[in-house]
């Protein structure tokens, strides 16, 4: 059972989005936040979950004592290193894990998912683009998907990750994340998206690399190849988005109040007879954002059939057979920049193009091909 408030330390009063998050003892609730993950999860929402918690009393107690009181899945150890890497905020400010609590003080918590059970190793091949004692870069074959969850237990990315390091390297994923199969997961890629991911192997990595992303320090880049020719070669994409009013696993264009800002940069690198290759750079961070961007402006990815782009074959291409070639969206995570988490460094990685994307780009470049642009700015290399 959570503690129970003492007369003098009573319930605090939530933020009214994250009331359900609390017990009537005014503690975080361990199977609410789970839910709540696992929502974010199933619609690849990469927002962190934060609690905040305004002293209707003077307690003269510490953070980390007070944390340990309305967090109890998390231990003090763990809450210290919260408040370490800045996701504990009091009044606004960064604080100490020894900072004193008094009546009226605002604490704003960033709760990772909470620890839990081992994750069964399951050999499946992984293409590791860089590895060392504090993270490892694969590049993502599509139809993978990240960690498991209710539906999938078995067959993602962390469970490959989990034998990888049991047979072949050293180390272990955090344990941030533990709880919901989810241990060194900083980002995700949706299951049939390709391409370049980062995880963390110790938990410090884990904390500063999420910052990263939080903060949009990070530099994304990624290869898609639509239906259309977009006009002009250079533009942004700047459309609020948000949940689909009817369809509950889609997104759409909102302009009311439930759309958030999100910004894509496209560049055309190549046009072929109706279709174009092109390279994307996020400003924003939405659910399917690229997905939704280009499918609203009349070019949507080829494969995803979900907003507007349809499956092809070989022959589509100009290819000699009716062999399925693009059943998936065609969109591939092609480059990762950020520093590294314990020396600083910057670092940049290219996940080559997978087999299907690459065979797709080949076919319209001996059948279909109109030219190659120069529109500025690209960082991508496509042989």
């Amino acid at each position: 059972m959570p503690p129970q408030p003492s007369s003098d330390d009573p319930p605090e009063s939530p933020t009214p989005e994250k009331l359900n998050l609390f017990t009537t003892a005014g503690t975080v609730d361990r199977d609410a936040l789970f839910a709540l993950y696992e929502e974010s999860a199933a619609t690849d929402d990469d927002h962190p979950v934060q609690v905040t918690f305004t002293l209707s009393h003077d307690l003269e107690k510490r953070l980390d004592r007070y944390l340990v009181d309305r967090v109890p899945f998390l231990s003090r150890t763990a809450l210290q290193r919260l408040i370490e890497e800045d996701s504990v905020i009091v009044n606004g400010r960064v604080a100490k894990a020894s900072t004193k609590l008094r009546k009226g003080d605002v604490v704003v918590a960033t709760l990772p998912p909470p620890p839990s059970s081992e994750i069964p190793a399951e050999e499946i091949p992984l293409e590791v683009l860089f590895e060392d004692d504090d993270l490892i870069v694969i590049n993502k074959q599509p139809g993978l998907i990240v960690h498991p969850a209710r539906s999938h237990k078995s067959g993602t990315l962390i469970n490959g990750l989990a034998w990888h390091f049991q047979n072949r390297s050293s180390g272990q994923l955090s344990t941030v994340g533990k709880d919901f199969a989810r241990p060194g997961v900083v980002h995700r890629l949706d299951k049939h998206t390709s391409g370049v991911m980062v995880a963390a192997k110790s938990d410090t990595a884990h904390w500063r690399l999420g910052k990263q992303f939080e903060n949009r320090q990070t530099q994304k880049r990624y290869l898609a190849l639509v239906h259309g020719h977009p006009e002009p070669h250079v533009d942004l994409i700047d459309l609020p988005l948000g949940k689909h009013p009817t369809i509950r696993e889609k997104y759409a264009v909102r302009h009311d109040d439930t759309g958030k800002p999100s910004q894509t940069v496209y560049r055309v690198l190549e046009e072929f007879d109706g279709y174009s290759l092109l390279e994307l750079e996020l400003r924003t961070g939405r659910t399917h954002q690229i997905r939704v961007h280009l499918s609203h402006i009349g070019y949507p990815l080829v494969g995803d059939d979900m907003y507007g782009g349809r499956h092809v074959v070989e022959s589509d291409f100009g290819g000699p057979t009716s062999t399925p070639l693009l059943c998936r969206q065609a969109l591939h995570a092609a480059l990762l920049g950020f520093k590294h988490p314990i020396s600083n460094e910057p670092m940049t990685f290219q996940a080559p193009i997978w087999s299907d994307l690459r065979r797709a780009v080949e076919l319209l470049r001996i059948h279909r091909f109109l030219r190659r642009i120069d529109a500025g700015g690209s960082l991508v290399h496509v042989p």
